[in-house]
């Protein structure tokens, strides 16, 4: 009980933030999930560790999820990853004999579902940001129908979940989660083979997500059809649109990049918050992975800026006293939220901004 009551904390903490780090969150989809029965979401995996802070905090249910077992090395990072009920994956990357430890991850996975909860997935295995959807392991099929095996009479709807952001790590951010339709794993695990289960099971999650997030085909014509797709400044959160235009090659000309007018407030921003603008771009130098750019600095901004303005807001009443105190934090929220709701999202307009 306590941990879940952390868990919703956390997660309306985190909610709260997100809604000032993004310009818009789009939602579809959200009727598609039972409120009861064992769910496995299925989700794409463009922009490092803020793929499952926008699904979990966009749906009622209580999510677990699978992330990568480096995450884990921190002692105090694990504690804390696990009392918000994320769980390690181990690849072969991380040592061929760290893979055995993923039996016991996957027994557990099989008493959450038996428990009818929600576990968090995604079966492309690792993040990548291109606009295609990549081919899925068998991992996420092994956990689905392990379950069914385990439990006789248990069912576990896998829902697919597309995420496309309109430019991943560039502030602020804009997004699209679209939830899928279910999929009944127990109809394909009793009526096929197993290799042939795992094959179905992969191919319905595979049609789905291109149909839920921008897809574009990984093949001769992705870089040119990405290029003609941000010279015409389409908004990518549009997923059937966007996704129309792929299939029938009829991609708007090239169109001018909206100027940011607001840009003077940006760096007013940043001036009022300049301390932890210098973490963020110390930090910044050692990120290695552009999918990750998203997830430092979001995880810097809600670390850092309530307890910066808290002071400064003390500070400030100090001196001033307790009104003048409130109407500064209240202008700072402000000009924050204009600046994240009113500025265009264009690839021009945030050229220089992918590390601010």
């Amino acid at each position: 009980m306590i941990q879940k009551i952390w868990f919703s904390l956390v997660c309306g903490y985190i909610k709260f933030g997100l809604f000032f780090y993004s310009k818009n969150i789009s939602v579809k989809g959200i009727k598609n999930i039972p409120k009861k029965g064992a769910i496995v979401f299925a989700v794409n995996h463009p922009n490092g560790l803020v793929d499952p802070l926008y699904v979990t905090t966009t749906n009622r249910r209580q999510n677990h999820f699978l992330v990568r077992a480096a995450s884990f090395k921190n002692p105090i990072i694990k504690k804390i990853l696990e009392s918000l009920y994320l769980m390690p994956i181990y690849r072969i990357r991380d040592g061929i004999q760290q893979l055995a430890n993923n039996q016991e991850i996957f027994e557990k996975c099989f008493k959450i579902l038996k428990k009818e909860e929600t576990l968090m997935i995604f079966p492309e295995g690792s993040h990548n940001k291109k606009r295609t959807i990549r081919p899925l392991s068998k991992g996420f099929t092994r956990i689905v129908f392990g379950a069914l095996d385990k439990y006789k009479n248990l069912e576990v709807i896998v829902i697919p979940v597309g995420i496309s952001y309109q430019h991943p790590s560039h502030f602020p951010s804009k997004v699209c989660i679209h939830y899928g339709q279910p999929i009944h794993a127990r109809a394909i695990y009793e009526k096929n083979t197993p290799a042939k289960s795992i094959n179905i099971l992969k191919a319905a999650v595979t049609e789905q997500l291109k149909k839920l997030s921008v897809h574009i085909p990984d093949d001769e014509n992705y870089e040119t059809i990405l290029q003609q797709l941000n010279d015409a400044q389409v908004d990518f959160t549009k997923v059937d649109t966007i996704n129309e235009m792929i299939k029938s090659g009829n991609i708007p000309s090239r169109k001018k990049a909206k100027k940011n007018f607001l840009k003077p407030l940006l760096y007013l921003i940043i001036l009022n918050n300049i301390i932890p603008f210098l973490v963020w771009k110390k930090i910044a130098k050692k990120i290695d992975e552009i999918e990750f750019i998203d997830t430092f600095r979001f995880s810097i901004n809600l670390g850092m800026f309530p307890f910066f303005y808290a002071f400064k807001t003390w500070l400030i009443a100090s001196f001033f006293g307790v009104l003048v105190g409130f109407f500064y934090l209240t202008i700072s929220a402000l000009l924050i939220l204009i600046y994240v709701k009113c500025s265009p999202t264009n690839s021009k307009a945030h050229k220089n901004l992918a590390e601010l």
